[in-house]
């Protein structure tokens, strides 16, 4: 449909600039995106990038920030499809499975990590992010009656992060790969007793 009102063409420019903004990341780099080549990837004139947005550092992070949420929500979706915590891992580990490492979702998340680093409210709104995804996979936890929710979460998320760095370089890897280690971590508060292994006597 297209758009007929000067509301509705603002935002579609928004949404082809954000668009573009997330290609050029992942494919030069942040810090090699510029107004030109920006405007020029989304089809528009190079003065409705700061007409739209306060800077161009500004679209760099929210471009950044919704495609990371999409990601995790998509994550939070396969996880809450899953009937205990270790069955989410799994769900989880072959949903990344569709990330090689280098391609343009994975590139965009080194990318924005990288950015965060020097940029303050950046890092803010992704550890926003962050922390909310591993609040899901914490409640899911405890619900289940986990020993130790929060270090668990913290583990799997951090193991998780390295596995798709290190498909980049190993595109190899599979999920197969940790799926058993992760999910014995997930699911070792599921027994009445993780202390004693099933089938130890007094």
């Amino acid at each position: 449909m297209v758009p007929t009102t000067s509301a509705e063409r603002g935002r579609a420019v928004r949404a082809q600039l954000l668009a573009a903004a997330r290609e050029l990341v992942s494919e030069i780099g942040w810090n090699a995106v510029s107004t030109r080549n920006l405007a020029d990837r989304a089809g528009v004139r190079a003065g409705l990038v700061h007409y739209h947005f306060e800077s161009l550092q500004a679209l760099l992070r929210q471009a950044a920030v919704e495609g990371m949420r999409a990601m995790l929500d998509e994550a939070v979706d396969w996880w809450a499809r899953a009937d205990d915590p270790a069955d989410g891992i799994e769900a989880l580990l072959t949903g990344l499975d569709q990330y090689e490492g280098d391609d343009p979702a994975s590139l965009l998340f080194v990318e924005a990590y990288l950015a965060a680093t020097r940029d303050p409210l950046l890092r803010t709104q992704m550890a926003d992010l962050m922390l909310g995804f591993r609040g899901s996979l914490v409640t899911a936890l405890e619900q289940a009656g986990h020993p130790t929710p929060e270090a668990t979460a913290i583990v799997v998320l951090a193991t998780l992060d390295g596995f798709l760095l290190h498909k980049g370089l190993d595109p190899g890897l599979s999920a197969a790969t940790i799926m058993p280690v992760l999910r014995q971590l997930a699911g070792t508060g599921l027994s009445p007793d993780p202390a004693e292994p099933e089938g130890r006597n007094g």
